[in-house]
């Protein structure tokens, strides 16, 4: 990872642990790094709880047209470059720095968590019902030592929501995996990340979808392009509006870039 010596690096997080420098996209944080995975585990090993945020460029024009969505990203404490805007933008100010998507994170933990020797119970939440309980299920196959202590679907009335947070709370988890899609899903960890201060909690979006077998993911050659999102367009045209805000993005970000030359010229 380089980053040049004129980019000021802030930090973020008021729970304690080494920090991870930070740059801001179009006044939204992420955090750089060549091994995420080992700081969460260290934050997990030391029981600091840590709200995950996976960016990509429709996180960041939303979070832009929505305060509250802007303050619940500012104080995540760990912002990952989910998306190929986000490493275009960063490479457009000079930083190197691969892409961490939410799936890929997700899949880490729980292989961590899949260890013989590891005390790290798992917990998913979010998706419909019959896709979360073949994604847990799949996961448990192929590692039988995984601790799955809760499974819940997205879809449940104000009742059985509170059944849900008594059940998090009595059962501690250590990972918590979160598909409710976002801003949902962030709003909600936000809410209720008191519940289990000393978890992981991170919205996975639709890799729900992906581990149960009803989706594929886009193959590695095409993630190499930065692609997978026009493969999810293939996958779902529905999604097409959504990717509007990848042009948007594109543009804004390279103003973005413009104007500081300007300045620091």
């Amino acid at each position: 990872m380089k980053i040049s010596s004129n980019h000021s690096a802030t930090y973020m997080s008021d729970r304690a642990s080494t920090p991870l420098p930070q740059f801001k996209i179009l006044g939204q944080p992420v955090n750089l790094s060549t091994d995420y995975i080992s700081w969460l585990t260290d934050r997990m090993q030391q029981g600091i709880g840590t709200h995950v945020v996976t960016m990509n460029a429709e996180i960041v024009i939303q979070a832009n047209k929505d305060a509250e969505f802007s303050a619940i990203i500012d104080r995540a404490d760990l912002v990952t470059p989910d998306g190929s805007g986000i490493i275009m933008a960063l490479r457009l100010h000079g930083i190197e720095q691969s892409r961490c998507a939410g799936i890929d994170l997700g899949e880490e933990l729980l292989r961590l968590a899949g260890k013989p020797e590891s005390n790290y119970p798992v917990f998913f939440y979010g998706g419909k019902p019959e896709i979360v309980k073949q994604a847990a299920q799949n996961w448990q196959t192929e590692l039988p030592n995984l601790n799955i202590v809760g499974i819940e679907h997205g879809y449940i009335d104000a009742q059985t929501q509170a059944k849900l947070l008594d059940r998090i709370q009595a059962t501690q988890p250590k990972i918590i995996l979160v598909a409710l899609g976002m801003p949902r899903q962030e709003i909600w960890i936000r809410d209720n990340f008191h519940l289990c201060p000393e978890a992981i909690w991170i919205g996975v979006g639709g890799s729900f979808d992906v581990w149960s077998g009803i989706k594929n993911r886009a193959p590695q050659f095409v993630r190499k392009l930065d692609l997978e999102w026009l493969y999810r367009i293939a996958q779902e045209p529905s999604r097409w509006r959504r990717a509007l805000a990848l042009p948007q993005f594109a543009v804004l970000a390279v103003a973005e870039r413009i104007k500081k030359l300007k300045v620091e010229s």
